[in-house]
């Protein structure tokens, strides 16, 4: 969780419709190694994870907790992700595990307004980095 959550200010990644703009593609070796995420956790879970379940994934990683979550909860570790995976451009800095072991995050700039598809976009860049700074799937071929 982040600070900006108690206070109940994060909007993730906030959405605005632009006009007659298309969202910036994923470069080819990026595409590869999203789609080698993907293909790696479906083998893993039986079924292909949609961004909700990536994040889930992530923020149970950084939870470093594996139970049954409560609705809230769930809700809470895809916002741990959010908040991790943003903290590579500098959105938000670690701050501190609470007294359950939950990580807190700060926000430390504004995220800029895009549409759906730049978010999801971005979002597929930044899981792409969160595995390969985690070392999973590193002794593959990539």
């Amino acid at each position: 969780m982040c600070n900006c959550a108690k206070q109940k200010t994060c909007l993730h990644l906030p959405s605005m419709e632009l006009e007659n703009q298309q969202a910036p593609s994923l470069d080819d070796a990026t595409k590869a190694k999203w789609y080698r995420v993907v293909f790696e956790l479906k083998k893993l879970f039986g079924k292909k994870p949609d961004m909700n379940g990536l994040l889930y994934i992530i923020g149970m990683r950084e939870l470093g907790q594996n139970r049954k979550f409560e609705k809230e909860e769930k809700v809470d570790l895809m916002h741990i992700a959010t908040c991790k995976l943003l903290s590579y451009d500098g959105y938000y800095a670690f701050e501190n595990m609470d007294e359950h072991g939950w990580p807190h995050y700060n926000l430390l700039k504004k995220i800029p307004f895009t549409d759906l598809a730049t978010q999801e976009n971005y979002l597929k860049e930044l899981i792409v980095k969160y595995f390969e700074n985690e070392g999973l799937f590193e002794n593959e071929e990539q």
